[in-house]
């Protein structure tokens, strides 16, 4: 496999800088956390408040919406990407949000600060050539039946432009398996630490699509050695309009986060 822009060269590693000491891949571990799509204004309030008060510093929320069916809530589209901006200016945090279409880039750039490329359009090379030319960090999620290979081919077609800001994302791959909704491949962090410069964080959300499987799942991305997780979060996950069932609520992210401070304390000690 031959990578000319995204692969480890000696000691590489890429380290994304977001500005207002906000780093991914710096050796600290990032949590990112929002609802799966933007509902309303009070939704994102309680969640903003929540991330400010421990001290999170990036928020995430859906407003382009790739459903499996096309009769379920597609998102707010520009008018929810307003809604983050204005949550992120608030309580100083930065926006994650996915982009699908290379016509939305120029207008989303002023509300996005991590342009996500979700697993759908993780071959999407038109996409993945477009934000390749902009100065703007870009989170591409492995796509659901992807290798390993194919996987960091398509970081490769972003910074084949210029632009090698990446984080890799591991959200899980579909196997035979069905009692989660994907099977989360958490050796995949180690592997791509050998392999490639890039900050590698997991999506323990998607990756089993089990609420009560999102915290023990984030313990092992801090064990493995993942540089932070995305989780989805929701003020009441029973009534989200889109993937509840996999959600945290408010009180259950403050306990991954105290989790997370316990594992790596337990890691820099050993």
């Amino acid at each position: 496999m031959e990578l000319q822009y995204v692969g480890k060269k000696h000691d590489d590693k890429k380290i994304i800088d977001l500005g207002d000491d906000v780093k991914i891949g710096d050796g600290s571990f990032t949590i990112i956390a929002g609802p799966c799509a933007v509902e309303n204004e009070k939704q994102m309030e309680l969640v903003g408040e929540m991330l400010a008060s421990l001290k999170i510093r990036l928020i995430r929320g859906g407003a382009f919406k790739p459903r499996t069916s096309p009769y379920s809530f597609q998102g707010l589209g520009f008018e929810g990407l307003k809604i983050l901006r204005d949550i992120a200016v608030k309580y100083n945090l930065k926006v994650v949000s996915e982009i699908m279409d290379p016509r939305d880039i120029e207008k989303a750039l002023e509300y996005i600060d991590i342009i996500q490329i979700g697993s759908r359009n993780m071959q999407n090379y038109s996409l993945l050539k477009e934000v390749g030319k902009l100065n703007k960090p870009i989170l591409l999620k492995r796509g659901m039946t992807a290798t390993v290979k194919e996987w960091l081919m398509a970081a490769e077609y972003i910074a084949l432009e210029g632009n090698d800001n990446i984080i890799l994302c591991e959200r899980g791959i579909r196997t035979f398996e069905n009692y989660t909704r994907n099977t989360l491949d958490l050796t995949v962090v180690p592997i791509l630490k050998t392999l490639s410069k890039l900050p590698v964080i997991v999506d323990p959300s998607h990756g089993t699509g089990r609420r009560d499987l999102v915290i023990p799942m984030t313990r092992g991305a801090v064990a493995v050695g993942a540089d932070g997780v995305m989780v989805e979060v929701h003020p009441e996950p029973t009534e989200a309009l889109s993937d509840g069932y996999q959600s945290l609520t408010l009180e259950q992210l403050k306990i991954l986060y105290n989790e997370v401070k316990q594992i790596k304390k337990c890691i820099g000690e050993l």
